[in-house]
C-alpha cells in the first residue's frame, strides 16, 4: 500500500509510520521542515515538505495514495489557550475537508481515510464504555465530536472511513506517561486531583499496529477504541514509576481549583476517570502486546531514558 500520513514526527504519527514501514508499505509523510524530513526519511518514509494549512502543498501526493491517515494536531503558538484550541480545530477541519472532498474519493476508488480522535470525547466513564457508547466530550476535546461526525458522514461519498480513539499513549520519552517518568526522575510528581481515577492506556507500538490492521481490512469502518483495557489508576502508575527512579520522588496532589488556574481545561482531562473497552478493534484481531504500565515499568523506564538521551 501507499499511505499519505500527517503528523509523521508526532507521538502517535511516529508509531503509525513505523508500523507501516515495518510491514513493507510506502509512507508519504507530511512534514513542515527539512530537519523533520530528514528524520522521517531515516526511519524509512518518504518526506513531503508542506503545511496542513496549505492544501496545495500535499493534495497531489494524498490523491496518489491508497489511503490517508490523519494523526497531526497543529497548534500555532498563541498567548491564549482558548485561541490555541480554536486554531487546532480549524486546521483539523480544513484537513478533513481537503482529504475527504467528494472528487478525491471518485478519483481513486477504494480509498480509505483514518482519522485520529481520542477517548476524552467519551467524557467521564467510571463504568465500562465501548465504541457504541454515547459521547459526552469534556471541554478539552469538545471540538472533536463534530469532526468525528463529519468523517463518518463522508463514507457515503465512496471513501471508507474509520476513526481511532486512542487512550493515553505510553512508550518512549513523549506523552503524558513520559512526563510522569520525567517528573519522577526530577524528584517531584504532581497528580491532578486524588489520583484514584483510571486512565485508559495504550502502548505506542500496539497503537500503530491497529492503524495497520484498519488500513488493510477492506470492511473496517466506523469507530475503534485503542486501549490495553487494564484500568490502571493514576496513583498506581505513579507508585510504580517512583520505584524505578534513582531517588524516590515527592508526590503532590494538586486540587482541581489550583490545577485549572494553571492548566485550564487540560486539568479536567488529567483527572478524568475512564474505563474504556475496545470490542470492535479486538474483533478485527487487534491484541495489545503490552498490558499495564505498572507491570512493565523497568522496560518503559529504559525506553524513556533512551529517548531522553537521544533528544538531548
Amino acid at each position: 500500500m501507499r499511505i499519505f500520513l500527517t503528523g509523521g514526527t508526532g507521538y502517535i504519527g511516529s508509531a503509525v509510520l513505523d508500523a507501516f514501514v515495518r510491514a513493507g508499505h510506502r509512507v508519504d509523510a507530511l512534514v513542515r521542515t527539512r530537519e523533520k524530513a530528514s528524520a522521517v526519511q531515516a526511519r524509512g518514509a518518504h518526506p513531503i515538505v508542506g503545511d496542513l494549512t496549505q492544501p496545495d502543498t500535499y493534495t497531489d501526493i494524498a490523491d496518489a495514495a491508497d489511503g490517508a491517515i490523519h494523526t497531526a494536531i497543529d497548534q500555532p503558538t498563541r498567548t491564549n489557550g482558548a485561541e490555541r484550541a480554536r486554531s487546532a480545530a480549524d486546521i483539523d477541519a480544513l484537513v478533513i475537508e481537503t482529504l475527504l472532498a467528494p472528487g478525491r474519493a471518485a478519483s481513486r476508488p477504494g480509498r480509505f481515510f483514518i482519522y485520529t480522535s481520542g477517548v476524552w470525547v467519551l467524557g467521564p466513564a467510571p463504568a465500562p464504555v465501548d465504541e457504541a457508547s454515547p459521547i459526552n466530550p469534556i471541554e478539552q476535546s469538545a471540538w472533536r465530536a463534530p469532526h468525528e461526525q463529519r468523517v463518518l458522514e463522508a463514507a457515503g461519498w465512496g471513501t471508507r472511513t474509520a476513526i481511532v480513539r486512542p487512550g493515553i499513549v505510553y512508550g518512549g520519552s513523549r506523552g503524558i506517561v513520559g512526563d510522569l517518568f520525567k517528573d519522577a526522575a526530577n524528584g517531584l510528581v504532581r497528580v491532578i486531583g486524588s489520583g484514584d481515577n483510571h486512565w485508559p492506556l495504550v502502548y505506542d507500538r500496539d497503537l500503530g499496529e491497529l492503524y495497520l490492521i484498519l488500513a488493510g481490512h477492506p470492511s473496517a469502518s466506523g469507530i475503534y477504541h485503542a486501549t490495553d483495557e487494564c484500568d490502571e489508576r493514576v496513583n498506581d502508575l505513579v507508585s510504580a514509576i517512583a520505584g524505578h527512579v534513582p531517588i524516590n520522588p515527592s508526590v503532590r496532589k494538586v486540587p482541581m481549583s489550583e490545577a485549572r488556574k494553571k492548566l485550564g481545561a487540560y486539568a479536567e482531562a488529567l483527572a478524568l476517570d475512564q474505563i474504556v473497552r475496545c470490542p470492535r478493534a479486538r474483533a478485527l484481531g487487534w491484541s495489545p502486546s503490552l498490558h499495564t504500565v505498572s507491570r512493565n515499568t523497568p522496560r518503559l523506564f529504559e525506553e524513556w531514558r533512551r529517548g531522553r538521551d537521544a533528544a538531548a
